[in-house]
């Protein structure tokens, strides 16, 4: 039960998590963000997706089992995760010599199931979500007495995430905000520990996916409230209901928490794609996406958090062309005209004289929409932008031929 007593993870205990770090987790560089407009002022990226096992996940999981007992780490530990925690836990189970067992979603990526094992822990594929997998887990501790290992919701966890907030206090002096990806909350609650604690003049702002943001309302009660149903590409941070032990530094030491949507994430990862070359998952793009948004302060230097870098190449196709669409820059709509010889390379023809790029083409003649002697032409165009993708729209309009935009979905 949460109170106005909970006690609260100090800096001193993010100061010894840093220690037990020293020799783990790399210090991972903060970089200028590039490709953003004038009027954001100074952002910075701190790039957790450079870290080992590719997030952030690693600093936590290594403390809370550093500091379990001899007798219960030869135990064993287990974890329930679809990437990231499970990746961390595997890679600190190793680091201290501790069994790990990982129950993940059979939905799961198989990249990050194969990164998993391949980092030393055995992977059990239980259920259709990570809720499904976390069941059986906290099942498996109760069987065999193998100590469960949060991914969030544990005091030595947020000390261990809270080291980043060390890192970019000492990185960026200046800095006046740091922005960083709400899930759980575990991340946002150790830097925010650090924050209030050495600087209290540095905002500090969470961010969750619109589809997936149980925080707000949580804070609007009063107490954490579960999502009766939530859906993001953001799967890093698709969580339905806050820590007990988390909500209450969220609470108590987070200036914010604003959300952001799937199309806001698209577009801030294609941005760090091609500007920053930074291959960001979408979990780890938030921040930047907050920012890109005009979610955030700009009175100052602002360090936006990359959490992980864990994506299925899959899934990042499918970003790619949907940031695009996002940003204006890929176009799928639908032309009709008249089925007759010769049409289809003027309609071509139109797009190569005004700077589009036809990536694939599709005709359809049994529409019932169609009238006698149509053919709808579905065409997917490379532009250079929203002005340009409405200048060539409105040429093939002035040209007598129908316009019915599409979108891409994912």
């Amino acid at each position: 039960m949460i109170t106005g007593m909970t006690p609260l993870v100090t800096v001193d205990q993010v100061r010894d998590a840093e220690k037990l770090l020293s020799n783990v987790a790399r210090e991972t560089p903060i970089e200028p963000a590039r490709g953003l407009p004038q009027r954001y002022g100074d952002v910075r990226y701190k790039c957790e997706n450079l870290q080992r096992a590719g997030a952030y996940k690693v600093r936590g999981a290594y403390v809370r089992i550093s500091n379990l007992t001899p007798a219960e780490r030869d135990q064993g530990v287990v974890a329930a995760s679809a990437g990231n925690h499970a990746q961390g836990v595997a890679v600190a189970a190793a680091e201290l010599g501790a069994k790990a067992t990982v129950f993940m979603p059979t939905s799961a990526p198989l990249p990050k199931i194969a990164a998993t094992r391949g980092y030393g822990a055995h992977v059990e594929l239980f259920g259709e979500t990570v809720d499904d997998a976390l069941v059986e887990a906290r099942a498996y501790a109760e069987r065999t007495g193998a100590v469960f290992i949060h991914p969030f919701d544990h005091a030595d966890v947020i000390a261990g995430q809270g080291t980043v907030g060390l890192e970019i206090l000492r990185q960026a002096p200046d800095v006046r905000t740091i922005v960083a990806g709400v899930g759980g909350g575990g991340l946002i609650s150790g830097i925010a520990v650090v924050a209030r604690s050495l600087r209290p003049d540095v905002r500090v702002i969470g961010v969750q996916a619109e589809g997936a943001a149980a925080f707000p309302p949580s804070l609007a009660a009063g107490r954490p409230v579960r999502l009766e149903q939530y859906s993001t590409l953001a799967d890093g941070i698709r969580v339905g209901i806050p820590g007990e032990l988390t909500f209450p530094h969220v609470r108590d030491l987070v200036d914010d928490v604003v959300t952001v949507s799937d199309e806001d994430i698209s577009r801030a990862m294609l941005t760090l794609l091609e500007r920053n070359k930074l291959v960001v998952e979408p979990a780890g793009a938030v921040g930047a996406a907050a920012v890109q948004s005009g979610l955030i302060p700009t009175d100052g230097p602002v360090v936006a958090v990359l959490s992980g870098g864990n994506i299925d190449p899959l899934l990042l196709l499918r970003v790619i062309e949907h940031g695009l669409a996002a940003a204006g820059r890929f176009q799928r709509f639908t032309v009709t005209c008249s089925d007759r010889p010769g049409v289809l390379a003027s309609i071509l023809g139109l797009i190569a004289e005004r700077g589009g790029n036809v990536i694939d083409v599709l005709h359809q003649r049994s529409d019932p929409h169609l009238r006698v002697g149509e053919v709808s032409v579905a065409l997917s165009v490379e532009t250079r932008g929203e002005d340009h993708a409405e200048h060539l729209m409105g040429a093939l309009r002035d040209s007598g031929y129908r316009i019915h935009p599409g979108r891409t979905v994912l």
